[in-house]
């Protein structure tokens, strides 16, 4: 664990880089301003951890907002150990904590990754793949006038 103080963070950007395994910065602020301050000069980042209590939250509602364009996860009165597979993980952030923030690398969104969208337009059935014919061959569920089915398009 380090400590800083706001006038030295300020002038060294290197402090604000991202450091993995287990390091912390503690930034001493003598008066919110200086918080926002150092929260507005923050990079792209994975996560962002908020201590308080739901009041301090309420009060610096501001913090939070710079975050959320700078940081992938928000934990409030946590640490950001581990991760899960699970729907509603997001590990990902702004550049450069990740080289695409419309991503995550952790989590059953994490595929998206991996594909990048193509669009067909008015290709005859027997020009298209497989998944996206009418009829459906491969029987897979798709997304079809707002509604899922695996059933054929007539």
């Amino acid at each position: 664990m380090w400590t800083t103080d706001i006038d030295s963070f300020t002038s060294n950007p290197e402090l604000s880089e991202e450091v993995f395994g287990p390091t912390t910065l503690v930034v001493r602020c003598k008066a919110k301003a200086e918080l926002i301050r150092a929260a507005n000069m923050l990079g792209g980042h994975l996560t962002a951890t908020i201590h308080g209590t739901e009041e301090d939250l309420a009060e610096h509602m501001d913090l939070v907002e710079i975050l959320e364009r700078k940081v992938g996860r928000i934990i409030f009165n946590g640490f950001p150990t581990g991760v899960e597979v699970c729907h509603s993980m997001h590990h990902g952030g702004p550049y450069p904590a990740t080289s695409d923030g419309r991503s995550t690398s952790v989590g059953t969104a994490a595929i998206f990754r991996f594909t990048r969208l193509v669009c067909f337009q008015a290709f005859p059935q027997a020009g298209l793949p497989d998944d996206l014919k009418d009829s459906n061959p491969n029987g897979i569920w798709r997304l079809v006038n707002g509604e899922y089915t695996n059933e054929a398009v007539s």
